[in-house]
């Protein structure tokens, strides 16, 4: 199920639905995932809540069980709408393109994957899917410039990629 709680051009919830169904497969994620697109002071929320950072963040992850692969119920994710937007100007590409960034990153993280522990296998896997999935600059991409010789449209600016909960 996917919310829009917060409006983004160019994006309706049955489109990102149709994405993160083909996002989640990629990634061989079993089970339905929720996404929730809102307001930073939401995500700001959350965060504080489930990481204890009061600050607000671009994406959340909530992991319903240990065993990401064997469950029937995927997880939940938080993207931040006002973020993405904020990315998406100083990247060079839509809103929508970002929040699908985000999912991206967030169904990598409820598949079991965790860029700050893994030497770069949440990364590769990142940028494979997409490339598959024909999206722009991934977040691992944007935070590491290590990994930019992978990218296709050479962009390395920093993000506010935070770890997710």
């Amino acid at each position: 199920m996917v919310i829009l709680r917060k409006k983004v051009a160019g994006l309706s919830e049955p489109a990102l639905e149709r994405f993160v169904l083909r996002a989640r497969r990629a990634a061989g994620l079993r089970g339905p995932i929720n996404v929730l697109v809102t307001t930073s002071a939401a995500l700001r929320a959350l965060n504080r809540e489930f990481r204890g950072k009061d600050h607000p963040t671009d994406v959340l992850s909530f992991l319903v069980s240990s065993s990401p692969k064997k469950q029937t119920f995927a997880g939940e994710i938080a993207i931040s709408a006002d973020i993405a937007a904020q990315n998406a100007a100083r990247l060079g590409h839509s809103s929508a393109e970002e929040i699908k960034i985000l999912a991206l990153h967030g169904i990598l993280h409820l598949a079991g994957f965790d860029h700050e522990r893994d030497n770069g296998q949440m990364a590769r896997k990142e940028i494979k899917l997409r490339r598959l999935l024909k999206l722009p600059v991934a977040l691992i991409e944007r935070a590491h410039p290590a990994h930019a010789s992978q990218n296709t449209r050479g962009n390395t600016s920093p993000s506010r990629s935070r770890r997710t909960a």
